[in-house]
């Protein structure tokens, strides 16, 4: 039944028919549509007060309207079960409103370009737009695909597709200069762990090294004195049992034994305890040295000469060109430190005018350079 669609619309509204009226041409339209050209009619003139005047749409001739106006024109009972028939089934080919419940669309609004359903004309947001059927407007528009490919073939879309390329090229030009920096961060952190690893092993075997020294100097001591305390606590545990001795002879050799020991326990020179101390202190080397390095001077820091030595008491190799080797060295390390403290570099001792931390960093530092000064404070 889709077939008779254009039969089922009306020429005033393009839509459905709803109330279909006939009139005495015999031409059928919808009420609400007669109203409204009979309303414009009547606006124009009156004649014979007892009819109303009214055009036919369809044929122009004039027709005449009861007084009682459309309401006593008589239904097209006919067309009206055959829309409702039609309107009762389902159409999935035929294009529908999606505004409009069920009008199709049958008309083509030339001025938004798309297809339109008479509700839309009348009622809708297409109400005054000029219109064509569709098969006039695809007439005019048949040969519009022919002239749009004829567009997009044109230089421009080759500008375009020279314009991608380009592009890429820049793209992988850009995404190859990350991929080099990332391998360059790879690769300097690379190394730059390297020689912490470097540098922090040195530190430790350096530290080692030190705590071997610790322990040859201490052992023997601590060993001896355990000597002489296992000695006091026999010869307390002798004189003890002596105290039970009933024979005179035998009391009289063991004492005299004992007393013998004993003096001869107490004549033993014991140790000098003397503290000693450890130069340089790595953990204010690393404060004061390593923490104000620029990260590409590390590797110039030289691992220190880490040495034992009695409190109080100075080493030093005095050498005015290891000096200045020495000043050259910690330049080159932190020249910042050296700028404050050049001074006292050249006259270590003189320690008048200078802050505290500052001396401190002058006798670390200088206990780190090549030199190889030791200063003990």
């Amino acid at each position: 039944m889709h077939n008779f669609e254009e039969e089922l619309t009306c020429s005033i509204c393009y839509s459905i028919f709803e109330d279909p009226r006939v009139l005495p041409c015999s031409h059928t339209f919808c009420r609400n549509c007669l109203e409204s050209v009979l309303q414009l009619s009547s606006n124009f003139s009156i004649w014979r007060p007892l009819r109303l005047p009214l055009k036919c749409p369809s044929c122009r001739s004039i027709v005449e309207i009861p007084p009682s106006g459309t309401e006593s024109l008589p239904i097209n009972f006919a067309l009206k079960a055959i829309i409702e028939k039609y309107q009762q089934e389902d159409h999935p080919d035929v294009a529908t409103c999606s505004e409009h419940y069920r009008q199709p669309l049958n008309v083509y609004c030339l001025l938004d370009r798309k297809l339109v359903c008479g509700h839309c004309l009348t009622i809708g947001k297409h109400h005054g737009h000029p219109i064509d059927d569709l098969q006039s407007a695809y007439m005019k528009e048949i040969e519009t695909p022919g002239k749009l490919l004829e567009q997009l073939t044109d230089k421009h879309w080759s500008d375009v597709c020279l314009l991608i390329e380009k592009l890429e090229e820049q793209k992988s030009w850009c995404e190859n200069i990350v991929q080099d920096d990332k391998k360059a961060v790879v690769q300097y952190f690379k190394k730059l762990n390297e020689t912490l690893e470097h540098k922090k092993q040195a530190l430790l075997a350096a530290l080692d090294e030190v705590n071997t020294c610790i322990i040859e100097e201490y052992e023997p001591l601590i060993e001896k004195m355990k000597g002489i305390r296992e000695e006091q606590l026999d010869l307390m545990s002798l004189n003890t049992s002596i105290k039970e001795e009933s024979s005179p002879l035998v009391f009289l050799e063991k004492i005299d034994n004992v007393r013998q020991r004993v003096k001869a326990l107490k004549q033993k020179q014991l140790p000098d305890t003397k503290p000693f101390e450890i130069y340089p202190r790595v953990g204010q080397l690393l404060k004061d040295v390593w923490c104000k390095t620029e990260i590409g001077q590390i590797n110039k820091i030289l691992t220190p000469k880490i040495k034992l030595a009695l409190k109080g008491k100075v080493c030093k190799k005095n050498n005015e060109k290891e000096r200045g080797q020495s000043k050259e060295f910690l330049q080159s390390v932190n020249p910042l430190v050296v700028e404050s403290i050049s001074g006292a570099v050249s006259n270590p001792w003189k320690t008048e005018g200078l802050e505290k931390g500052a001396c401190a960093r002058v006798r670390i530092l200088l206990c780190c350079c090549p030199s190889g000064l030791l200063i003990c404070s």
